[in-house]
């Protein structure tokens, strides 16, 4: 289900769209493309504030729709200067998603939530513990680009915060939809990455639809053993995702890389390193070696830098290009794995 309140929420529909629910309300066709313009241009907080409408379309367009847009109901600050942004989910007050704005010199990215929770059960993953409570709207999501301070400012957003992507694939396809139309914010694709941990029959119809980079959550390159962590290895497993991706096209400016949460002496030894060159030969890709960031009643620690270094050096001299991501905001649990939708994380 979707979360939604009475109104119908104009924000994340296509001008077509809201040509429709202009002339439910009276309006003339061609407002569908000026409410277009005020939403993501002009990007307003109420119908009131369209102006070139004529004040009775606007009593009656309010009477059937709204712009819908979430606000922030608290944020975080840290020490590193990200920020953790939670939402409330519309129509849902027992939930709330986070959503991460990361600084680096003269970018501002944004990792962004796609569902309340998840229902891929990763075990070394606090939003995958809490189980799932429902997939976000397109106007939830993109709620979280418009109503955050750096708004004006983002230069970059990941489809990495809670929940799975793909799993909400028709919802997030609007969201890019908006992000990359010309009508709408106009990004180039380029700037957009979206994560999954593969599944396919949606991981298809992205790499159809849209021109967007790919991260795969790969963590172990044998199956049995990725099967302990990732229960998703069961219905698709990372060899399928891996030959499905190879029938793209990836080497020119769309890059796919794979993310692996290095695990101490789980899966980061020798034997890893050969499997996953091997797993991965042919394929133009980047591996991101993850420090895991300790989360109650799990097994495993995080491995030393020293131990990463050693890892990325295999995967080097294996012949992968393999990098080490710098480590954000774990002092407000706004790193990688560790979003649960909480006030404080209380």
């Amino acid at each position: 289900m979707y979360f939604c309140g009475m109104k119908e929420r104009l924000l994340g529909k296509t001008p077509d769209e809201l040509k429709q629910i202009a002339l439910r309300a009276g309006l003339p066709a061609f407002a569908g493309k000026q409410i277009a313009r005020w939403l993501y241009v002009s990007r307003v907080r109420s119908i009131g504030e369209m102006t070139n409408l004529s004040k009775a379309g606007r009593e009656a367009l309010d009477a059937i729709a709204e712009v819908g847009l979430q606000d922030p109901i608290d944020v975080q600050v840290s020490a590193d200067g990200t920020k953790k942004y939670l939402f409330p989910v519309a129509g849902d007050p027992a939930n709330a998603v986070e959503a991460v704005m990361i600084p680096d010199a003269d970018r501002k990215t944004l990792c962004v939530s796609s569902q309340a929770g998840c229902k891929m059960g990763c075990k070394f993953c606090m939003t995958g513990r809490q189980g799932f409570h429902g997939n976000l709207s397109a106007a939830d999501i993109l709620s979280q680009y418009f109503a955050i301070q750096e708004a004006g400012e983002l230069t970059n957003t990941v489809f990495m915060g809670m929940g799975e992507p793909l799993d909400n694939w028709e919802e997030v396809k609007r969201v890019i939809t908006v992000l990359t139309a010309d009508w709408g914010l106009a990004w180039s694709p380029k700037r957009i990455t979206l994560s999954t941990i593969g599944v396919i029959p949606n991981l298809r119809k992205f790499l159809e639809e849209s021109k967007c980079h790919l991260a795969v959550s790969l963590h172990n390159p044998f199956p049995e053993e990725r099967l302990e962590m990732m229960p998703v290895q069961k219905a698709w497993t990372a060899a399928e995702v891996i030959r499905l991706i190879k029938t793209y096209d990836f080497t020119g400016q769309r890059r796919v890389s794979f993310e692996y949460t290095v695990f101490e002496g789980w899966n980061n030894t020798p034997r890893h390193a050969e499997a996953l060159v091997r797993l991965l030969r042919g394929l133009e890709c980047r591996v991101n070696l993850i420090r895991f960031h300790r989360i109650p009643d799990f097994p495993y620690g995080p491995a030393s830098a020293r131990a990463m270094e050693e890892f990325r050096d295999m995967l080097t001299e294996g012949g992968l290009t393999a990098t080490i991501r710098a480590s954000r905001g774990e002092d407000i649990f706004a790193a990688c794995g560790l979003l649960a939708g909480k006030h404080n994380n209380g």
